[in-house]
């Protein structure tokens, strides 16, 4: 079974095209200005589950790694739709996810109906 799904990630990786993309919060930015839009995204749709603590993505615990990964979401359940991922200048555009957690999984596109683990989805590329 691991050998056909490998085949098929191989295969994949070849004949397709990937148009990934991440939301994430800017550098530079200040905590408060950080937190502000870490609010925002989950109470306006963004699943932030995975950065409660004990979650698979509260590591590393501050606040610009919560504030990606909960815009990320909120971009991705939002179709990727051109501005929702503004966040009053806080977040931009990224074709790379930010550095991930061991377990941790940001979503790049609704393109497949379920998630690779980063270290897969760069077969996708």
């Amino acid at each position: 079974m691991a050998v056909l799904l490998l085949c098929y990630l191989i295969f994949l990786a070849f004949t397709s095209h990937s148009s990934a993309s991440y939301c994430i919060c800017k550098d530079g930015q200040s905590d408060q200005a950080l937190q502000k839009t870490l609010d925002y995204a989950c109470g306006a749709g963004a699943d932030c589950t995975p950065i409660l603590q004990n979650g698979p993505c509260f590591q590393p615990n501050t606040i610009k790694d919560h504030c990606s990964y909960a815009v990320n979401s909120y971009f991705q359940r939002k179709g990727q739709v051109q501005g929702s991922c503004d966040f009053s200048g806080t977040a931009m555009l990224s074709q790379s996810p930010p550095v991930e957690a061991s377990g941790c999984v940001y979503s790049s596109s609704s393109r497949y109906p379920f998630q690779f683990p980063h270290s897969l989805a760069v077969f996708l590329k």
